[in-house]
């Protein structure tokens, strides 16, 4: 777990993650930023990292890129196996990609200077898919990225992160101001240049109803402290709807936690948050209701609620 020393070897092995106890206070006395986050990011996968503004997720994001080291506790990445701190380590920082919204560009420099820049330092660039993405955002590059919309200064920056093709590429909320089109053009390229070219995207975002489809990991941070990180399907598995004739739906609602309920006349349709056993999946179709997964966003707004809850009460 020590630094390589330079000049730096060339990888394209997925880098993973872990997080163990780690606390990071900004102000000795303010509530820290991460309290004892502990978490695990598979290599090879798009994690998906939620919160609520504040929650986290930026310092998360800044630790795995060695923006800032923490408090307490340890953060490593590297490829499986092989995992390094981080922090002031040019082996792990070269094959690391961190865009934030800001698109983390020279804002008084022309666009090419920022390109250039960055065909420079990562090692796995690949000049034509930034160009051809340049072309689909029409990014000018003559001009400053100060100059740009808020839109297309995110869209420079989504490029910079999939160009990079960098074994650990983070996106933080790279999609603020871009219209919708331009997520989706964003969202399509991802998932493409992803199956291409297989790398570990952690990807920060509001939007959970827009990007849940791409998530393969699900983290969910909340004032802090990681309330899950599992595999999406998981995270799917912790809620379930049913829907069919209200009093048949009411028989295997008993004595479990209502997310939502919406009726139609004698149609009745529940959203239930918990496990919803194989077993009880075929009785309840079998006895004629329809079973259907819950939305990641639905289970991600209970669970941060519920939370939060929790915490005023214990006060």
């Amino acid at each position: 777990m020590t630094a390589r020393p330079l000049p730096v070897p060339s990888t394209t092995e997925p880098f993973g993650a872990e997080l163990r106890d780690v606390v990071v206070r900004y102000d000795r006395d303010d509530e820290p930023a991460l309290a004892g986050a502990t978490l695990t990011i598979r290599p090879g996968t798009i994690t998906g990292l939620l919160g609520r503004n504040g929650a986290g997720k930026t310092t998360l994001a800044a630790l795995l890129a060695a923006f800032r080291r923490p408090s307490e506790g340890s953060v490593l990445v590297g490829p499986e196996g092989d995992l390094e701190d981080p922090f002031e380590n040019p082996w792990a920082t070269v094959h690391t990609q961190l865009v934030r919204e800001s698109g983390d560009v020279w804002g008084d420099s022309k666009a090419r200077d920022t390109l250039a820049y960055y065909a420079a330092m990562r090692p796995h660039w690949d000049a034509d898919l930034a160009e051809r993405l340049l072309d689909e955002f029409e990014i000018p590059l003559r001009k400053t990225p100060d100059s740009f919309s808020r839109g297309k200064r995110s869209a420079f920056g989504a490029v910079l992160g999939l160009a990079s093709r960098a074994p650990l590429t983070i996106f933080d909320e790279v999609y603020l101001g871009m219209d919708a089109p331009s997520r989706y053009a964003f969202y399509d390229a991802l998932v493409a240049d992803y199956a291409e070219h297989p790398r570990t995207i952690v990807l920060s975002s509001h939007l959970i109803d827009e990007v849940e489809r791409l998530f393969e990991d699900v983290v969910v941070i909340d004032r802090g402290r990681v309330l899950l990180a599992e595999p999406a399907e998981d995270v799917r598995g912790r809620g379930v709807s049913l829907t069919g004739p209200a009093g048949l739906v009411d028989r295997f609602v008993a004595g479990r936690e209502v997310l939502a309920r919406q009726r139609l006349g004698g149609t009745a349709q529940v959203t239930l948050f918990g496990t919803f056993a194989h077993d009880e999946r075929a009785a309840a179709a079998a006895a004629g209701l329809e079973v259907g997964s819950v939305p990641v966003q639905d289970l991600f707004v209970h669970l941060t609620r519920r939370s939060g809850t929790d915490r005023e009460e214990a006060r």
